[in-house]
């Protein structure tokens, strides 16, 4: 799981943001804790929890006092449209660019994807 490339904390934010979105940490279920994170991927607590505090900051996780983090109502949602949003910026718009600059127009692009997603 740990990528060089990018910080740790970053790291586990994504992968509790992963499981939310498969379904693995549903609407207010609890998460692990930040000394079972640094214990499973051997990082210190403090980076453990810096990771869930960036979820907590957005919204996605909340802390219930004494008992531990679990899951906003919503969250899974809240990161579809979010994840919707970063495919949209990162992927289609640089492939309709590049489209438009090889001469392919949206219905040739569109039976491509459909060609690809059949075969995949």
């Amino acid at each position: 799981m740990i990528d060089e490339g990018k910080p740790i904390f970053v790291q586990i934010a994504e992968q509790i943001e992963n499981d939310i979105i498969d379904g693995v940490y549903p609407a207010e279920s609890q998460v692990p804790s930040t000394n079972e994170f640094a214990a499973f991927y051997r990082i210190n607590p403090a980076t453990a929890g810096k990771g869930v505090n960036l979820l907590v900051d957005d919204g996605i996780l909340y802390k219930k006092r004494g008992i531990g983090m679990f899951v906003s109502d919503g969250a899974r949602e809240r990161l579809v449209a979010k994840r919707r949003e970063a495919f949209r910026d990162e992927y289609l718009k640089p492939l309709l660019a590049e489209a438009a600059k090889l001469g392919i127009d949206p219905d040739h692009l569109t039976q491509m994807i459909h060609t690809e997603g059949v075969s995949a």
